[in-house]
Protein backbone atom coordinates (compact mmCIF):
# COMPACT_ATOMS: atom_id res chain seq x y z
CA UNK A 1 0.00 0.00 0.00
CA UNK A 2 1.08 3.63 -0.77
CA UNK A 3 -0.17 5.58 1.33
CA UNK A 4 -0.73 6.02 5.28
CA UNK A 5 -3.96 7.96 4.83
CA UNK A 6 -5.94 9.84 1.48
CA UNK A 7 -3.56 12.91 1.97
CA UNK A 8 -0.22 10.95 3.41
CA UNK A 9 2.31 9.05 0.68
CA UNK A 10 4.42 6.21 1.52
CA UNK A 11 8.10 6.65 0.15
CA UNK A 12 11.16 5.45 0.82
CA UNK A 13 14.80 5.75 0.92
CA UNK A 14 18.06 3.95 0.85
CA UNK A 15 20.92 5.04 3.52
CA UNK A 16 23.96 3.77 1.62
CA UNK A 17 27.73 4.21 3.27
CA UNK A 18 30.58 3.33 0.80
CA UNK A 19 34.03 1.95 2.19
CA UNK A 20 35.68 4.99 3.15
CA UNK A 21 32.21 5.83 5.30
CA UNK A 22 30.85 8.35 2.87
CA UNK A 23 27.04 8.80 2.59
CA UNK A 24 25.16 8.58 -0.50
CA UNK A 25 23.04 11.80 -1.58
CA UNK A 26 21.24 13.25 -4.28
CA UNK A 27 20.65 16.81 -5.23
CA UNK A 28 16.48 16.84 -6.08
CA UNK A 29 15.88 18.04 -9.78
CA UNK A 30 12.80 18.61 -8.88
CA UNK A 31 9.88 19.65 -6.27
CA UNK A 32 9.76 19.11 -3.37
CA UNK A 33 13.29 20.22 -2.42
CA UNK A 34 14.46 21.32 -5.68
CA UNK A 35 18.89 21.84 -5.82
CA UNK A 36 18.65 20.43 -1.92
CA UNK A 37 21.07 17.43 -1.10
CA UNK A 38 18.83 14.14 0.14
CA UNK A 39 19.04 10.73 0.69
CA UNK A 40 18.10 9.00 -2.17
CA UNK A 41 14.30 7.23 -2.30
CA UNK A 42 10.99 8.09 -3.44
CA UNK A 43 7.42 7.16 -3.58
CA UNK A 44 5.96 3.74 -3.41
CA UNK A 45 4.11 2.69 -6.24
CA UNK A 46 0.54 0.90 -5.50
CA UNK A 47 1.11 -2.94 -4.91
CA UNK A 48 4.55 -1.86 -4.30
CA UNK A 49 6.71 -3.14 -1.30
CA UNK A 50 9.09 -1.02 0.82
CA UNK A 51 11.79 -3.68 -0.62
CA UNK A 52 11.25 -3.07 -4.16
CA UNK A 53 10.66 0.80 -4.18
CA UNK A 54 14.10 1.25 -3.20
CA UNK A 55 15.56 -0.83 -4.98
CA UNK A 56 13.85 1.14 -7.67
CA UNK A 57 14.64 4.33 -6.85
CA UNK A 58 18.43 4.07 -6.07
CA UNK A 59 18.68 2.56 -9.43
CA UNK A 60 16.49 5.16 -11.13
CA UNK A 61 18.01 8.18 -8.65
CA UNK A 62 21.57 6.98 -8.74
CA UNK A 63 22.32 3.98 -11.55
CA UNK A 64 23.39 2.03 -8.10
CA UNK A 65 22.20 -1.85 -7.45
CA UNK A 66 21.37 -2.16 -3.63
CA UNK A 67 20.12 -4.45 -1.36
CA UNK A 68 17.89 -3.23 0.80
CA UNK A 69 18.65 -4.50 4.80
CA UNK A 70 17.58 -3.02 8.06
CA UNK A 71 15.21 -0.25 8.36
CA UNK A 72 16.92 2.54 9.94
CA UNK A 73 14.43 5.33 10.25
CA UNK A 74 10.82 7.04 9.60
CA UNK A 75 10.62 10.88 8.90
CA UNK A 76 7.14 12.70 8.12
CA UNK A 77 7.98 15.38 5.44
CA UNK A 78 4.37 17.51 5.10
CA UNK A 79 2.60 14.84 3.09
CA UNK A 80 5.20 12.17 2.74
CA UNK A 81 5.62 8.88 5.45
CA UNK A 82 9.43 8.49 4.62
CA UNK A 83 10.96 4.85 5.31
CA UNK A 84 14.46 4.95 4.98
CA UNK A 85 16.52 1.51 4.93
CA UNK A 86 20.36 0.71 5.51
CA UNK A 87 21.39 -0.65 1.46
CA UNK A 88 24.26 -2.68 0.25
CA UNK A 89 25.72 -1.58 -2.95
CA UNK A 90 25.43 -4.95 -5.27
CA UNK A 91 26.33 -3.33 -8.73
CA UNK A 92 26.04 -0.47 -10.84
CA UNK A 93 27.82 2.88 -11.82
CA UNK A 94 27.13 5.96 -9.64
CA UNK A 95 25.60 8.28 -11.55
CA UNK A 96 22.93 10.97 -11.41
CA UNK A 97 19.76 10.31 -12.92
CA UNK A 98 15.47 10.19 -12.88
CA UNK A 99 14.91 12.83 -10.11
CA UNK A 100 18.40 13.58 -9.64
CA UNK A 101 20.39 16.80 -11.13
CA UNK A 102 23.55 15.21 -9.19
CA UNK A 103 24.69 12.02 -7.30
CA UNK A 104 27.28 12.15 -5.09
CA UNK A 105 28.99 10.17 -1.97
CA UNK A 106 29.54 12.93 0.94
CA UNK A 107 31.92 13.44 3.59
CA UNK A 108 31.18 14.22 7.19
CA UNK A 109 32.82 17.49 6.55
CA UNK A 110 31.07 18.44 3.07
CA UNK A 111 27.62 17.48 4.85
CA UNK A 112 28.68 19.97 7.53
CA UNK A 113 29.01 22.65 4.60
CA UNK A 114 25.56 21.95 2.80
CA UNK A 115 24.08 22.19 6.31
CA UNK A 116 25.32 25.42 7.38
CA UNK A 117 24.54 26.37 3.67
CA UNK A 118 20.70 25.38 3.83
CA UNK A 119 21.16 23.17 0.76
CA UNK A 120 20.26 19.71 2.85
CA UNK A 121 16.64 19.02 2.41
CA UNK A 122 14.77 19.41 5.45
CA UNK A 123 15.79 18.16 8.44
CA UNK A 124 18.37 16.13 7.44
CA UNK A 125 21.27 16.16 9.13
CA UNK A 126 19.38 16.32 12.26
CA UNK A 127 17.39 12.76 11.36
CA UNK A 128 20.91 11.59 9.92
CA UNK A 129 22.73 12.26 13.16
CA UNK A 130 19.99 10.86 15.53
CA UNK A 131 19.59 7.91 13.57
CA UNK A 132 23.42 7.46 13.94
CA UNK A 133 24.19 7.17 9.99
CA UNK A 134 26.19 10.19 9.74
CA UNK A 135 29.05 9.92 7.16
CA UNK A 136 32.37 9.08 9.20
CA UNK A 137 35.38 11.84 9.38
CA UNK A 138 38.00 12.37 7.18
CA UNK A 139 36.10 9.79 5.23
CA UNK A 140 37.46 11.83 1.55
CA UNK A 141 39.70 9.25 -0.75
CA UNK A 142 43.29 9.30 -0.08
Amino acid sequence: MNTVSDSTVRCVGGIVHDELGRILLIQRANEPGRGLWSVPGGRVEPGETDEAAVIRELREETGLDVIPGTYVGNARRGPYDIHDYACSITGGTLRAGDDAADARWIDAETLIELDKGDRLAELLFVTLRDWGVLPAANASPA
